[in-house]
């Protein structure tokens, strides 16, 4: 077991090679170490996920990790695990998605962008006195991490008081699921989770009883309707308040943790390229296309687990029903059939920007993808304009985190 993790830990840190190699070989490639098919042609990608009566979302998440019995029994304390749009499929992921896609539609994101913008602007100045007073600074502590926290604390209608613990606990959560860390650490983990399901469930509880312009609201009426005041607290039932925790969860994880690694992978790139830093500071208009190159280059969500329902051919690997895919969206964006010098970091590089994978396809498709790009946007716009002599502080390679789900520096320390 702990040479699997020693290998799963080294694949995360840079999957590209393997990617590589998984394209140029024939059918699909069995990863012991994912314990899964990898996918890694675009193609290929692209047909599993437009086919999910074939290709099941039900073990999208399944963790990289079980938690040791002492974590597992804290948990035990908590809300029940329940389905929630990523690990669903057909009537129940269109019930699940429907407040998402309202909440997240293009006229509730443009109401946001003023307020991101703000953010933005505030963060980057604080970045850059810390810059002045101390030569050096982490983008990932005090911005990547902040502004994605602050943005989804606005668009779920969370307290701006309870968003430092909000974030804690989601990072906590990918730690205990996705990470081998000491027993101790996982119970650690597994308390901040808990805490976390417990805010949560206030929220649900608070927004059943006063309802509010907010995403909170939204999930809450979609997902639990009133019909009058029902068993449990505040007319929820327990199986309601389960449901609504696990969703509001996976919003919340989903909402900043891939928004962060994607500020952090974004700019690590563009000051590694320093070229490509200095025509953006030049060239401002290219904001647009600097972000879907980044997005494509270095995919935040690198992918997602896929469970065959019946025996299939994929690539003419034939597969057995209950068979584990990964389905690489960070490969296909490398993938040399759809995208021209695939490894070259350019962001000249043409639209359209649905010719990569960043933010998935067909009915898993990013519903926040638009709200991502908000941020990166508003990002990229505030560190070129206050902050162009911006470089990292030395040469040597920055580690990522060990993660296929939001792959991001660990840190990037930067100075001036």
């Amino acid at each position: 077991m702990r040479k699997r993790h020693a290998v799963l830990d080294e694949l995360q840190r840079d999957p590209y090679p393997l990617y590589a190699r998984a394209r140029r070989t024939p059918g699909l490639t069995y990863v012991p170490a994912l314990d899964a098919w990898l996918v890694s042609r675009d193609a290929d990608i692209r047909e599993v996920l437009l086919r999910p009566q074939d290709f099941s979302s039900a073990q999208a998440l399944r963790p990289d990790v079980r938690p040791s019995p002492a974590a597992l029994a804290v948990l035990g304390g908590g809300f029940a695990p329940r389905p929630t749009v990523v690990s669903t499929d057909g009537p129940a992921h269109r019930r699940h998605r429907a407040p998402l896609n309202s909440g997240l539609s293009a006229a509730r994101v443009a109401a946001l962008a003023p307020y991101v913008t703000q953010q933005a602007d505030a963060l980057a100045e604080a970045f850059a006195d810390a810059l002045a007073e101390h030569g050096r600074a982490d983008l990932m502590t005090h911005y990547a991490r902040v502004l994605p926290g602050a943005v989804i604390g606005r668009l779920l209608g969370l307290d701006p008081a309870d968003v430092p613990a909000a974030v804690h606990g989601s990072y906590s959560a990918e730690r205990l699921l996705f990470r081998p860390v000491p027993e101790a650490e996982q119970v650690t983990a597994a308390q901040d989770v808990l805490a976390l399901q417990h805010l949560l469930d206030r929220y649900a509880r608070d927004r059943r009883a006063r309802p509010r312009d907010d995403l909170i609201t939204a999930l809450v009426t979609a997902l639990a309707p009133d019909s009058g005041l029902g068993p449990g607290p505040r007319g929820l039932t327990e199986d309601q308040r389960c449901e609504l925790v696990a969703n509001l969860q996976n919003l919340l994880i989903a909402g900043h943790l891939t928004t962060t690694a994607l500020i952090g992978t974004t700019l690590l790139h563009l000051l590694r390229h320093r070229d490509q830093w200095e025509l953006l500071c030049a060239r401002p208009e290219l904001i647009p296309t600097a972000v879907e190159e980044a997005a494509r280059y270095d995919s935040a969500v690198q992918g997602f687990r896929r469970t065959t329902t019946r025996p299939v051919t994929l690539a003419g690997t034939e597969l057995p029903a209950g068979a584990t895919l990964f389905v690489a969206y960070g490969s296909a964006n490398r993938d040399p059939a759809r995208h021209r010098d695939p490894d070259a970091f350019d962001i000249t590089r043409p639209p359209p920007r649905t010719r990569h994978l960043a933010f998935g396809h067909g009915p898993h498709g990013c519903p926040g993808s638009r709200l991502a790009r908000v941020q990166l946007h508003a990002t990229l716009s505030a560190l070129t304009r206050l902050l162009p002599d911006l470089r990292p502080v030395d040469d040597r390679p920055v580690p990522m985190r060990p993660t296929l789900i939001h792959r991001s520096p660990e840190e990037l320390l930067l100075t001036r």
